[in-house]
């Protein structure tokens, strides 16, 4: 005779008011077992996204190296000795003629990453002349240059930005182990002035960093308890940089990853959740176990700020085998 089946009943925490998470309630998720956990996120997935496409974007490193903060993972930071070399800030027409090949390539948004503590003010017509461009083409733009005051945030605006990014890199507890140039208030403070001038806000973490799992569901909570919580989340995997002080850090298991990517989707369903650094080292079979948790928009293309990202040939062949499609590009 076959064993009568039984019937499994997942943990649903519940949030202690409407649109909180605790830290405990995320820890919860986290200990769900695997496949109830995927099922879970794929399910809230679903109610909320397309589960076979999957947005686009493009990031470029418009200003590379010579960063004033101590970001103990960051390949880009002055305190380390990491062999980058910095760059002064991109010429306009190489930003665009970068732009329209990620178009072409099929990108629907464009990511400008420029390596300071926060820009000058005599930066912010040059970033409102590269976004006002980009927009130009049909794409959507989003720039990360650390801090912002309401001012600034308020000319990018003007100059049509879509989205900000700014991460807030793990929980308030762990923060300090990794940077103390700037405070945990500091991020929240810019995310306010994004979102008070009339941005979206992309925010996120970086897993991997040494944290243990209660600090791994801090930073969730806080992303997930933002009001509203970022339209975008990117959630990184330590790319782990020589002569940075996490260059020996032991490397996180992918089933701890694909776990936190699936309770970003549960706690932040309309969110889009990305996946970010560290996907060149995921093999095919763990990026579509992350896209089944959740994940629907990847950085796209050959590199990110620094280091290498999956071709967009070796992209393009794994989402057209898993019967995804991308974002369409929008005509200028």
């Amino acid at each position: 005779m076959n064993a009568p089946v039984q019937t499994v009943h997942l943990h649903r925490p519940m949030k202690t008011h409407e649109g909180q998470w605790s830290v405990a309630e995320i820890e919860g998720l986290f200990d769900l077992p695997f496949m109830d956990l995927l099922h879970r996120a794929a399910t809230v997935h679903r109610e909320h996204h397309d589960a076979n496409r999957v947005q686009l974007s493009t990031l470029l490193s418009i200003k590379t190296g010579g960063c004033e903060e101590d970001c103990k993972y960051c390949s880009q930071s002055s305190h380390y000795e990491t062999g980058l070399q910095a760059d002064k800030l991109m010429a306009l027409r190489d930003v665009i003629d970068a732009a329209k090949a990620a178009k072409d390539s099929g990108a629907t948004r464009f990511c400008m990453g420029a390596a300071w503590r926060s820009p000058k003010d005599r930066h912010m017509e040059q970033l409102s002349d590269m976004v006002r461009e980009v927009k130009a083409l049909g794409m959507e733009t989003c720039v990360t240059a650390g801090m912002l005051t309401g001012e600034q945030a308020g000319q990018l605006r003007e100059a049509g930005l879509d989205y900000y990014n700014h991460n807030l890199d793990t929980s308030p507890e762990f923060y300090g182990e990794i940077i103390t140039t700037r405070t945990y208030q500091d991020r929240l403070d810019t995310l306010d002035r994004v979102r008070d001038a009339g941005m979206k806000v992309c925010s996120g973490g970086i897993i991997g960093l040494g944290e243990n799992r209660t600090q791994r569901a801090g930073l969730i909570a806080q992303l997930a308890n933002l009001n509203p919580a970022p339209d975008s989340v990117p959630i990184n995997n330590l790319i782990a940089i020589e002569g940075t002080p996490l260059g020996q850090v032991e490397k996180l298991d992918p089933f701890e990853f694909v776990r936190t990517i699936a309770v970003a989707r549960i706690t932040m369903p309309k969110s889009q959740v990305r996946l970010s650094a560290g996907r060149e080292a995921m093999d095919e079979a763990l990026q579509a176990m992350c896209f089944y948790a959740g994940a629907n928009s990847i950085f796209y293309g050959d590199r990110l700020l620094t280091t290498g990202n999956p071709q967009a040939d070796a992209d393009r062949a794994l989402l057209a085998r898993l019967g995804m499609t991308a974002e369409a590009v929008q005509k200028a």
